[in-house]
C-alpha cells in the first residue's frame, strides 16, 4: 500500500542553490522487484505545477544596474508515492535578485514529474527518485525560468547545474542529525 510523503516547506529561500531550507523525510515505497528483471524508470508525465515571476519595483528596477546584483536561489526537491510504482517529483527553484537590499524580480517554478519505478531494490529506489527524477526534470525547469525572466524584461537567468546527488547527501545527513 503507498504511503504518503511529508514534503517540505515551499517558500523557505536558502542562501545557496542546493541547500534546501529544512530537509524533511521523504518515504518512498514500491513492490519488490521481479527476480532477473533489470530496474526501469519511465517518466509518465512533467508539467509545470506553479509559476510565479513579479517585478515589484518596476519601473525602477528596470533601469541599468550600478553593480551585479546578489542572487539568492533556493532549490527543494519532493516526492509522494501516486501508486504502488508510481511517483510525483517536484523540483522547486526560487529566485530572488537583489541590489542595495532591493528585490530586482522575483521568480518561482514548481516543476513536476511523474515516474515509474519498477523492479528497483528497495535499498536503491529512494536515492532514485530524489536524485536522478530531479536530474531529468531541472533542464525543463531551468529553461522555463530562463523564459520568464526574459519575459519579464530582464536577462534570461541561467541556472548552473545541480548537484542533486549532492543535496541528497546532505539531506540525509541533516536528517541523520535531526534523529539523533
Amino acid at each position: 500500500m503507498a504511503k504518503a510523503i511529508k514534503t517540505a516547506p515551499r517558500k523557505a529561500p536558502a542562501k545557496t542553490a542546493e541547500a534546501p531550507a529544512k530537509p524533511a523525510p521523504v518515504r518512498v515505497t514500491a513492490p519488490a522487484p521481479v527476480p532477473g528483471s533489470q530496474p526501469a524508470m519511465r517518466i509518465l508525465a512533467q508539467y509545470t505545477k506553479d509559476l510565479s515571476f513579479e517585478n515589484p519595483n518596476a519601473p525602477a528596477s528596470m533601469t541599468q544596474q550600478q553593480k551585479q546584483p546578489e542572487i539568492n536561489i533556493s532549490v527543494n526537491v519532493n516526492a509522494r508515492n501516486l501508486g504502488p510504482s508510481d511517483f510525483e517529483v517536484e523540483l522547486h527553484i526560487d529566485a530572488k535578485p537583489s541590489s542595495d537590499g532591493k528585490i530586482i524580480f522575483a521568480a518561482e517554478v514548481l516543476y513536476c514529474g511523474i515516474f515509474r519505478m519498477e523492479n528497483f531494490p528497495e535499498e536503491h529506489l529512494h536515492p532514485a527518485v530524489l536524485i536522478e527524477c530531479p536530474r531529468m526534470l531541472f533542464p525543463f525547469a531551468r529553461q522555463i525560468l530562463a523564459d520568464a525572466t526574459r519575459n519579464g524584461g530582464f536577462p534570461p537567468l541561467m541556472l548552473d547545474p545541480i548537484d542533486f546527488a549532492g543535496m541528497y547527501q546532505k539531506r540525509m545527513q541533516a536528517q541523520a542529525v535531526g534523529q539523533a
